[in-house]
C-alpha cells in the first residue's frame, strides 16, 4: 500500500507523535485533532476498512478496543470519551486504513 499514509507511518516514513507501538498495533495523535485529547489505532497491517473484517481479525480488533480504553484513561480520559471508527466512503471514512478515532476532554 505504497500510497497509504497510514502506511508510511507505520513505515516511519512520515512523523508523528507516537503514543503506543508494538509487533500489530500502533496509536499516534490526530494532526488534526476534535478534542482536547485526540488519538488514533490502527493496524499494522493494510485493512482498507471494516468492511473487509473478517472472522481472523477478531483478535486484533479486540486487542484495539482495549488498548483504546488503556491510553485513553492513561491520558487523562477518565471521567468518558468516545471512540470513532468511520467506515467506507458513505460513513466518512477520508483514510482508506482502517482507524480508531478516541476522542475526549480530561477531567
Amino acid at each position: 500500500m505504497s500510497e497509504c499514509i497510514f502506511c508510511k507511518i507505520i513505515a516511519k516514513l512520515i512523523p508523528a507523535k507516537i503514543i503506543f507501538e508494538d509487533d500489530e498495533i500502533l496509536a499516534f495523535y490526530d494532526v488534526n485533532p476534535k478534542a482536547e485529547v485526540h488519538f488514533m489505532i490502527i493496524p499494522k497491517t493494510h485493512i482498507e476498512s471494516m468492511l473487509l473484517l473478517q472472522n481472523n481479525h477478531q483478535q486484533l480488533m479486540g486487542k484495539i478496543i482495549l488498548k483504546a480504553n488503556e491510553l485513553a484513561i492513561s491520558l487523562g480520559l477518565k471521567s468518558g470519551y468516545k471512540v470513532q471508527i468511520n467506515t467506507g466512503v458513505n460513513g466518512g471514512q477520508e483514510v482508506f486504513h482502517l482507524h480508531v478515532h478516541v476522542l475526549g476532554y480530561k477531567g
